[in-house]
């Protein structure tokens, strides 16, 4: 089942974290493409380290577009190809998250013909539920969920990456997983969430300044609105 999962993690700078969510996803036996969405020069090269030392393979979007971060659509159309090209499913672990060793096993084996999305739900150091799946605490089971995803760590099926064509993708927007949630259900497949299989999640590592949602959220606003930041 491993080799059905085509397993990437954007990245933007947090390497400390970074490396923690990295070595995780290695410690189960995955491989891993980062796409790497113009850290700075002296983070970049910690990337090449890694690759070197575990193998990894990095893609410096930089390298390759000219448009300034974050460059999630991009990943998005890149990684699709490759699955469509290499019959996978897509699974995505963001930068903030650690996963346990057999956390992508279990969501690879939840996937059904009907499914397009599963995902972990995510938890504090204190292994509550948070951000950003707090909808969820009061869930026992696995099950078919009508609210919104994240990408924090979810699987999107072959058979959901055939039907909806991320070149649809606004193009002025940031951050699609909301969209893409509910595109997989008004296409009508099934999106799992896993409350079983949970993930570590330390939010926004990679963009401080988000962190402003929990402690000053009239300022969050304010920057969101004024700078055009955060589009959903």
């Amino acid at each position: 089942m491993k080799s059905k999962l085509y397993v990437i993690m954007p990245v933007k700078d947090a390497i400390e974290t970074t490396e923690q969510a990295v070595r995780a996803i290695i410690a189960g036996g995955h491989t891993l493409t980062i796409y790497d969405d113009n850290s700075t020069a002296e983070n970049a090269a910690r990337l090449d380290a890694l690759h070197e030392e575990l193998g990894i393979d990095v893609v410096h979007i930089g390298q390759l577009i000219d448009h300034p971060s974050p460059n999630y659509r991009w990943v998005l159309i890149d990684a699709q190809q490759h699955c469509l090209q290499n019959d996978q499913h897509l699974a995505i672990v963001e930068s903030d998250v650690i996963v346990q060793p057999d956390t992508l096993d279990h969501l690879a084996q939840a996937v059904q013909p009907q499914t397009g999305m599963v995902a972990s739900v995510t938890h504090n150091d204190r292994n509550e539920v948070n951000f950003p799946y707090e909808y969820a605490r009061r869930e026992k089971q696995d099950r078919p969920c009508n609210k919104r995803f994240s990408f924090c760590c979810t699987l999107l099926t072959n058979a959901f990456l055939h039907a909806y064509d991320f070149n649809q993708l606004d193009p002025t927007k940031n951050w699609y997983d909301v969209h893409i949630s509910h595109m997989s259900r008004k296409m009508g497949f099934e999106n799992i969430l896993q409350v079983t299989n949970p993930v570590l999640h330390k939010p926004h590592s990679s963009r401080p300044w988000k962190q402003l949602k929990y402690t000053n959220p009239l300022l969050y606003y304010w920057r969101k609105i004024t700078q055009r930041k955060d589009k959903i």
